[in-house]
């Protein structure tokens, strides 16, 4: 057997990673490693040669190693036998975790010790980001496949599952292009015929990474916190909604339940209406606010797709999050007349009864992320500022 590769770092970053640590940077590492492979496994040493434990190694990116393990000079075999163990446990944890559910992120990196790795689940379909050289290998996808098939469909249950990879990730860290196809169905196309066909080319893949194939579902109907959406793999942002919000979105309905102030809330940056159909559960009257008219269709799909909310005054309104505060907070200042807010979108419902008072009661600002990297963090900041700035002015006494 072959010694392991070792991977010495300085002092200050060994220092961090005996604190609980996970990632080791490339201005970390002491001296330039040779002939270490994308993906391979490699010893971390501090620089006195003590072992800190097994990580995933990669060359392109500036987070060069990731731990999995603080056992050193773990061969492939026992990394994958790990890896079978904590996704095993990652989908125990969601079966007690997740009641009147069945879309949760199942599989979530780091936090559930498996670094480069997240899974989503809507319903019966499952997409998943293989995010680190270390991670987008067949052998790593074979094992989780296997591991969920098991978890998820024992007795054949609807399922499939697709590789969705985030397109910013994957040219940071010079990945390949994943499988087309869908890496399993229970459904009757086999996998083997998926896997057997010609690779598609760059240029014809589209940039979901997801294609449809015969008997491979790609959409479905899911089930979040006792309410119903649509899901398309092959659109929308990441893979597909934002699971990671579903506990947020129960705790703000609840809040605002709790609160009293239910007369009418503002859902800024609403997407698929997450946060605003929630609302619409315990408001008179909720506003649904996003850049995107697709994702807006969407949101009034999901709004259709719920008994439970019709007759419920739900608007949506298709405007950039800070001109459109911009207008209401000008708007309250200069005038309690609201007639001259701007043209509501084609796929914006009717109100029943639009209030000539401008404020909330409540309101939720869930924008997306301002900062991609340290240099924009100053103005993120002032984005960010201006945002609640408005958004505190808009709210009720109370709200």
């Amino acid at each position: 057997m072959s010694s392991p590769l070792t991977l010495r770092i300085t002092r200050r970053a060994a220092d961090r990673v005996r604190a609980g640590h996970l990632w080791v940077y490339r201005t970390d590492i002491e001296g330039t490693p040779a002939d270490i492979e994308p993906g391979a496994l490699v010893t971390l040493t501090d620089s006195r040669a003590l072992p800190l434990g097994t990580a995933l190694y990669s060359t392109a990116s500036t987070l060069a190693a990731r731990l999995i393990s603080r056992t050193p000079g773990l061969t492939r075999e026992q990394y994958l036998a790990d890896l079978r163990t904590r996704i095993d446990t990652a989908l125990q944890l969601r079966r007690e975790l997740a009641p009147n559910t069945n879309a949760y992120r199942l599989i979530f990196s780091e936090a559930d010790s498996l670094p480069g790795i997240v899974a989503d689940r809507y319903n019966d379909l499952v997409l998943i980001q293989l995010l680190t050289q270390g991670t987008a290998q067949d052998d790593v996808r074979a094992t989780l496949v296997e591991a969920l098939r098991a978890g998820l469909s024992p007795n054949n249950e609807p399922l499939t599952i697709w590789e969705r990879p985030d397109p910013r990730i994957r040219e940071l860290e010079q990945l390949p292009a994943p499988p087309t196809g869908p890496l399993f169905s229970s459904f009757p196309t086999p996998t083997q015929e998926v896997s057997s066909r010609p690779e598609r080319s760059e240029v014809e893949r589209p940039a979901s990474g997801i294609t449809t194939e015969p008997s491979a579902p790609t959409t479905t109907t899911f089930t979040l916190n006792n309410l119903q959406f649509h899901y398309d793999a092959a659109a929308g942002q990441k893979t597909g909604a934002f699971l990671d919000q579903r506990l947020n979105y129960a705790a703000a309905a609840a809040h605002v339940k709790a609160s009293g102030r239910t007369r009418n809330a503002l859902d800024i940056c609403t997407y698929h209406g997450g946060f605003a159909l929630h609302l619409a559960e315990v408001c008179a009257q909720v506003t649904g606010v996003d850049s995107s008219r697709s994702a807006l269709e969407a949101a009034d799909r999901n709004l259709l797709l719920n008994p439970s909310l019709t007759g419920k005054e739900v608007d949506w309104i298709e405007a950039d999050a800070f001109d459109y505060l911009r207008h209401l907070d000008d708007l309250l200042r200069t005038s309690t007349d609201v007639s001259s807010r701007p043209k509501r979108s084609a796929v914006e419902r009717p109100a029943s009864g639009a209030t000539s008072d401008a404020r909330f009661s409540a309101i939720v600002l869930d924008p997306p992320a301002f900062a991609k990297s340290k240099r924009a963090a100053d103005s993120a900041l002032r984005g960010y500022k201006e945002l609640n700035l408005r958004a505190i002015r808009l709210l009720e006494p109370g709200g």
